[in-house]
């Protein structure tokens, strides 16, 4: 499976046409395309326009409701609960970080969950959103149900994603991780590329270790086997950890939302359910300048970048520098996107109307 890299600018506008041609408005359609080729710009393909079919999927089987609108149903001067009515993830999430925001601006806080949601793309866009505020952002949420708990083979938890960003210089702190040891949706670019996962990825419908991508596709949904714990199976190498993040996630969202934990997400084929967390916080509640704070943690993480190198490794990286390293790379040298893929995009765009080779410039190396 090869792979081409195509114009961002261009395949951004396509997405957008995507999301109108099922009737989002111009403005929230270039939301949700935001989130999604933020996750290209960061070099996170997973979660990118592999993923652009995922949506209107959603949306032919019901699962996703285009005229959605996200309901506040609680609120607190530091807290708000919201119901995103089976709508698109990405606007859900948009709103609640932004009200997150504006608590955590007057308050020095702010927490809010959503529930009856759907996918909502990388959880490092929402914390990042605080960030470009002066803010610390946290985001979490739950997936469905493709992960097994220690000693486990039934899928009970999700990826379940934790995202924590909090301003620097020359990059933010910027951490983004799933609490299993991968995503789905970098198995699935496996599986397409029809290449073995490490070992230590992969459980089959016995609990036994697997390394064919194919197998998680093939089981998914069936509710035997699936993805590890960040640790792997086991305790050896500290599953149990991966399995306790997972569950804090689990906690922080379906439980404190009110709606439904990873083994009830996408429980049937038209409902998605899942819920997420963001939190905003002002470090100037601690300090009485938060930009020398801001320094201090800039100073810190230079250090750590400055210090011994590993025989055999020249660079030592700190969270998030890859993926805004990678940005500006990605916005001159174009998205890199494998044939599969491709192939879907086109498949969906003659569907709707669209004729993708318009959008699709190939960028040359």
């Amino acid at each position: 499976m090869g792979y081409r890299k195509f114009d961002y600018e261009k395949l951004r506008m396509l997405a957008e046409l995507v999301f109108e041609k099922h009737g989002y408005s111009p403005e929230d359609a270039g939301i949700i395309t935001d989130v999604l080729l933020k996750a290209d710009l960061m070099g996170i393909e997973s979660h990118g326009v592999q993923r652009l079919t995922l949506y209107p999927f959603g949306i032919s089987i019901g699962r996703i409701r285009v005229d959605a609108k996200p309901e506040i149903v609680k609120e607190t001067p530091l807290s708000a609960v919201i119901d995103a009515h089976d709508g698109m993830g990405q606007l859900a999430g948009v709103k609640a970080m932004n009200l997150a925001i504006d608590k955590a601006k007057q308050h020095g806080m702010g927490f809010t969950v959503v529930r009856n949601s759907n996918h909502y793309g990388i959880a490092g866009y929402y914390s990042l959103m605080a960030a470009q505020e002066g803010l610390a952002g946290i985001s979490m949420t739950n997936t469905q149900a493709l992960v097994v708990p220690t000693f486990g083979r039934k899928p009970l938890l999700g990826t379940n994603p934790i995202a924590f960003t909090v301003p620097a210089k020359p990059y933010p702190f910027h951490l983004d991780m799933s609490t299993s040891v991968v995503t789905a949706g970098k198995m699935e670019v496996y599986a397409k590329n029809k290449k073995p996962c490490p070992e230590g990825w992969l459980v089959d419908e016995n609990g036994a270790v697997n390394t064919d991508a194919g197998v998680f596709v093939k089981n998914r949904g069936t509710g035997l086997g699936g993805l590890l714990p960040v640790g792997g199976a086991g305790e050896l190498y500290s599953g149990h950890k991966g399995y306790g993040m997972s569950m804090m996630v689990e906690i922080m969202t379906g439980i404190f939302a009110g709606g439904v934990t990873s083994s009830g997400v996408r429980a049937v084929p038209e409902k998605e359910l899942c819920c997420h967390m963001f939190w905003a916080m002002d470090p100037g509640m601690f300090c009485d300048d938060r930009e020398e704070l801001f320094g201090q943690l800039s100073e810190f993480l230079q250090m750590l970048r400055n210090s011994d190198k590993a025989e055999g490794h020249e660079r030592i990286y700190t969270h998030g520098e890859k993926e805004f390293e990678n940005m500006e790379k990605v916005k001159n040298s174009g998205v890199s996107m494998n044939d599969a893929t491709y192939e879907e995009i086109v498949k969906l765009s003659e569907k709707i109307g669209i004729c993708a080779e318009d959008y699709l410039k190939e960028v040359k190396a």
